[in-house]
């Protein structure tokens, strides 16, 4: 797969403990993803944060929150991550949305000189 230079990043942050069905809410987005043809999908997950809640989530042991912040990142054009927001807007009721433009300067293996 070959993507253009000009692409969307599309981040979409959740708590590890949001589900869909029986199933952890961020591996149905993944799957989704994968699924619909996306490049790629990647889930990080954070050791600390808080949301629209202001409720604090971390990893130290005094505090064995179980709702670790994650956040889901693809990067692909803008006609499949529209398709993948419209395929999947049901199941984003309690997450945070952001899309920003980006420069794909490598995709997969290369053996040419990257142009930066």
């Amino acid at each position: 797969m070959t993507l253009p230079n000009a692409a969307l990043l599309l981040r979409i942050y959740l708590g590890e403990s949001e589900r869909c069905g029986s199933s952890p809410l961020y591996e149905t987005l993944v799957m989704k993803a994968r699924e619909l043809g996306l490049a790629g999908a990647t889930v990080l997950r954070g050791p600390m944060g808080y949301g629209h809640s202001g409720k604090m989530h971390t990893t130290k042991i005094l505090d064995l929150s179980s709702n670790l912040p994650l956040v889901l990142e693809i990067v692909d054009t803008r006609p499949k991550i529209e398709a993948y927001l419209e395929a999947v807007k049901d199941l984003l009721v309690s997450t945070l949305v952001t899309l920003e433009k980006v420069r794909i300067v490598q995709y997969g293996e290369t053996k040419h000189k990257i142009d930066i």
